[in-house]
């Protein structure tokens, strides 16, 4: 089924934003207004809700089809701004505002807002990101093996999503073996992987322009007691979290529900991060879920659950699904077994 983006449109022009038009230059916040993914364009929102959508002369041929006015422009901001107009004030640099003019009205995210709940649509996209990304991972186990280094797993890692109906990947994927695995966004190097790591992948395939995010710490060889103590804390902690993502449940709480487990285990202090994000066309986005995060989460909301439990020297483990808001809970993106696996 195709997205309606006219009905996007609509529901940004209802907004209570006190002008008469918005001005979006966001390019993300563009694709997700018109269908239109460029790195050069604008739409201007009126408050009927039609549209003026301006690029450059390399992207005209995409938007054929689209049910939008189109305008040819270099300066795609400059062709569609006026006095009165609404700015997307995080967005828009500091020259371009001032080389516009005086008169424009500078708003907060608001097409943002719209974003964090998503189409049925979009929903089945991340379905489809999730699944590749969890079929990767079964596919490539037998290349985590002792001799191998991170970087090769990682490659390997996502030229298998990509096989596999993948654009690409999400984001540049994390392979952190033994006491890199104490760093939560430890880059991948030639540090070889070694019987009795720990060895954490965080991943995800990009389809469709929608991103997927899961991690995965698993084990090689053996198991020592000190790993297994860490890997059941921070797989209770997950489900915990997990279970507590459900339409209407407080940003602040979904990350209490596991983060208070870690505290009461005595590593409060190794684990820093936010409990998760949202993910979309965009690999993190509204909302954020973390001690001072307020709001409450809406019906169809994908969101990330991540903790981790971080030993600098030793390593650590970090356990991650995508989930969707629903009513009376949520749905599982990615399903592989939060069961610790030894290869």
């Amino acid at each position: 089924m195709p997205m309606d983006f006219a009905r996007r449109r609509a529901a940004l022009a209802a907004l209570p934003h006190g002008v008469d038009a918005v001005l979006v230059t966001n390019p993300v916040n563009v694709r997700y207004l018109t269908g239109l993914d460029s790195s050069n364009a604008a739409v201007l929102v009126r408050a009927d809700g039609s549209a003026r959508l301006a690029t450059d002369s390399r992207y005209i041929d995409k938007t054929r089809g689209l049910d939008v006015e189109v305008v040819e422009a270099t300066d795609v901001a400059g062709e569609l701004a006026a006095k009165g107009v609404g700015i997307e004030a995080g967005h828009m640099t500091v020259a371009v505002y001032n080389r516009l003019g005086d008169g424009l009205v500078a708003l907060e995210p608001l097409v943002e807002r719209l974003r964090m709940v998503k189409d049925e649509e979009e929903i089945e996209l991340l379905r489809t990101a999730c699944a590749i990304s969890d079929q990767a991972f079964a596919d490539i186990q037998d290349r985590i093996r002792p001799g191998v280094t991170e970087r090769e797993v990682a490659r390997v890692l996502e030229a298998r999503m990509v096989e596999l109906g993948a654009d690409r990947p999400a984001f540049e994927s994390i392979v952190a073996a033994g006491e890199n695995g104490a760093v939560p966004h430890h880059a991948p190097t030639d540090r070889e992987l070694r019987a009795g790591d720990l060895v954490t992948l965080d991943f995800g395939a990009l389809y469709k322009g929608y991103h997927a995010d899961m991690t995965r710490t698993v084990a090689l060889g053996h198991v020592d007691g000190w790993q297994r103590e860490v890997y059941d804390l921070v797989r209770e902690a997950q489900r915990a979290g997990r279970e507590a993502v459900r339409q209407g449940a407080g940003a602040g709480d979904v990350d209490a529900a596991s983060r208070s487990l870690i505290a009461e285990a005595g590593h409060a202090e190794h684990f820093r991060h936010g409990l998760g994000h949202g993910v979309g066309l965009e690999i993190h986005e509204e909302p954020f879920l973390g001690p001072s995060r307020t709001g409450r989460l809406e019906d169809r909301v994908p969101i990330t659950v991540e903790p981790g439990v971080y030993l600098p020297g030793r390593g650590g483990v970090r356990i991650e699904d995508t989930l969707v808001t629903r009513e009376g809970g949520s749905e599982l993106l990615t399903k592989t077994t939060k069961e610790l696996l030894v290869l």
